[in-house]
């Protein structure tokens, strides 16, 4: 009989239909039924021996909560829940049909899989088991409505002494690459014992979620550069690592992002369904993505009601061209471009706005009466758009010094700074930059613009809210903010909090300007200051979106005397 070998994983959720993803330890139909009659069923499709499902839920209704089980062909029974589970059953909640119902999003990122039970973390408690033990505990309104996972859900690089010993039964870990994964197995055995945590299980079951990769999934640095690049191409262990790393990425993470119909069309998805072993067709995929940036598109939208987020590829659809530069390439850039004035009817917007009036709500409406628009947008990026400003200008510097602003020696220094250091994010993509900055004034601006644009990202291990303003008369109307929460379980040293205290200090912006003076850089064309933060720990933040109010709230992991650990709030505020 098959077994269940990882998940379930709730992934996609409208107020009709969810996808319910799994592994089983050998072909089958897997099936989710659940307690108010809505079910669906998959075959199985293989990779590499491992055998998955992404299990299409119809049937549900809108503003409903309702169990489910998950069977496997003839397993003769449900594999989930688990016996003697000491949580509540894993629901599917859909959301309602009114415009008004609030929408919870946590998102967070950067997670070390946490010991097992009962050894010591050397990291603090683990913000998802913490959200886990708060939601099987508490109310209905402690629950997110979606968990935005952003980058570095495992690490390929930086791996536990339990996975070293499993690493070394296998192969010899003196050839490289060492100690870090070398191919899809290695890669699936990351995914175990991350998602195998008693609480993540549970809370991953129950919690719809939306990821996207940064990278430490594949290695620290992913394509910081083209000589980056062409370095790591050169070595005999890289092909074998980023092949095993994006395919296990689609598998595991990238298919659960995309809504039912979407996955239809899907032609690889289609292929691995049809053939008895996918492979080899996941793996010219994957070499295909490779190869070429634009061939791929990870990014993906999601529309919750009148709340659109949308989640950027910020690592595989990089130009590494040092005169070319950008964190997108054209083609994800005209693509995000769409996404983000979809219904939007400001300047260059794709929204007609002839005939449209107000419906007393402050949003556009067309002529039915009909809101038009939406009312918030998150845009996920794993790497924060608004830094400390010292951080900012030192990475906008390096980057003019990379392109050869003052000379090859300079450049070389430049390049050598840039890894040891991680000047990797929006600023040191100047342009990227930039029209990342416009386009948010430009969806924020006009007939059916929204109330709130928030960037949502991770990655620098700590939290904290900053806000941009632009000259006099050139910003959007919707409020702007840089929301950045990381780790979920993880480290930083005492050295990079004071850098990152001092980035924010008045000395630390006026050393920043040297930087610009010297890169011989044009300033930026909005300012910004941090509002809220830095908070170091393990936390989440969450967006409570209703209408048109927004508040904001951040949770972090903490061991309390005489309780264990739990999540305590540490900092509310309303947005709009």
């Amino acid at each position: 009989m098959a077994r269940l070998r990882l998940g379930p994983l709730l992934r996609y959720v409208d107020d009709s239909t969810a996808t319910v993803w799994v592994e089983a330890d050998r072909p089958c139909t897997a099936e989710v039924r659940c307690a108010d009659g809505a079910k669906g069923t998959a075959n199985t499709f293989q990779i590499a021996g491992h055998h998955y499902a992404l299990i299409p839920v119809t049937g549900l209704r809108p503003g409903t909560e309702t169990a489910y089980e998950v069977r496997l062909g003839d397993s003769g029974g449900p594999v989930w829940p688990l016996p003697d589970s000491p949580f509540p059953p894993s629901t599917i909640r859909t959301p309602g049909e009114g415009d008004d119902e609030a929408l919870r999003v946590t998102f967070g990122s950067c997670r070390w899989a946490a010991p097992p039970s009962g050894e010591h973390d050397p990291v603090g408690p683990d913000a998802l088991d913490t959200l886990a033990a708060r939601i099987a505990t508490g109310t209905a309104a402690d629950r997110p409505d979606v968990l935005l996972l952003l980058g570095d859900q495992v690490y390929a690089d930086n791996t536990s002494e339990a996975t070293r010993r499993w690493l070394a039964a296998r192969r010899n870990l003196n050839d490289p690459p060492g100690d870090q994964v070398a191919d899809y197995e290695e890669y699936t055995h990351l995914y175990y014992e991350s998602w195998l945590d008693p609480e993540v299980r549970w809370l991953l079951s129950t919690v719809p979620s939306c990821m996207i990769f940064d990278d430490h999934d594949v290695i620290d640095d992913w394509n910081t550069s083209a000589a980056w690049l062409a370095e790591m191409r050169a070595t005999p262990w890289w092909r074998e690592r980023v092949l095993s790393g994006l395919m296990s990425y689609w598998v595991y993470q990238h298919i659960g992002n995309l809504p039912p119909a979407e996955l239809e069309r899907d032609e690889l998805y289609a292929t691995l369904r049809s053939t008895p072993d996918g492979t080899d067709a996941l793996r010219a995929f994957a070499a295909a993505s490779d190869a070429d940036p634009g061939a791929t598109r990870w990014s993906y939208r999601r529309d919750f009601g009148r709340v659109r987020l949308l989640m950027i590829d910020t690592r595989a659809a990089r130009v590494l061209d040092e005169q070319n530069r950008a964190m997108i390439d054209p083609d994800e850039a005209r693509w995000l471009r769409e996404q983000a004035l979809d219904g939007v009817g400001g300047a260059g917007g794709a929204a007609d706005d002839a005939g449209r009036a107000e419906d007393g709500s402050g949003r556009a409406a067309d002529g039915s009466g009909r809101a038009v628009g939406y009312d918030h947008l998150l845009i996920g990026t794993s790497l924060p758009w608004l830094l400390p400003h010292l951080i900012h200008d030192a990475e906008g510097w390096n980057a003019a010094l990379c392109r050869g602003e003052r000379g090859a020696r300079w450049a070389r220094f430049g390049e050598n700074l840039r890894r040891r250091s991680d000047l990797e994010h929006w600023a040191a993509f100047p342009s990227s930059f930039d029209a990342l900055t416009s386009l948010i004034a430009e969806a924020g601006t006009g007939v059916g613009s929204p109330a709130t644009v928030c960037v949502l990202s991770g990655d620098v291990h700590h939290a904290y809210i900053a806000e941009p303003t632009w000259p006099a008369g050139g910003g959007p109307e919707a409020r702007v903010l840089q929301l950045t929460c990381s780790p979920v379980h993880n480290s930083i040293p005492a050295s990079i909090k004071l850098g990152f205290r001092f980035g924010w200090s008045r000395v630390g912006r006026a050393l920043g300007r040297r930087f610009v003076r010297h890169g011989r850089m044009a300033r930026a064309a909005i300012n910004w200051r941090k509002t809220g933060g830095p908070w170091f720990g393990n936390q989440l933040m969450t967006l409570t979106l209703r209408g048109r109010a927004a508040d904001v709230q951040l949770d972090q992991a903490q061991v309390v005397k005489g309780v264990g650990t739990r999540l305590e709030t540490t900092q509310r505020s309303r947005l709009s």
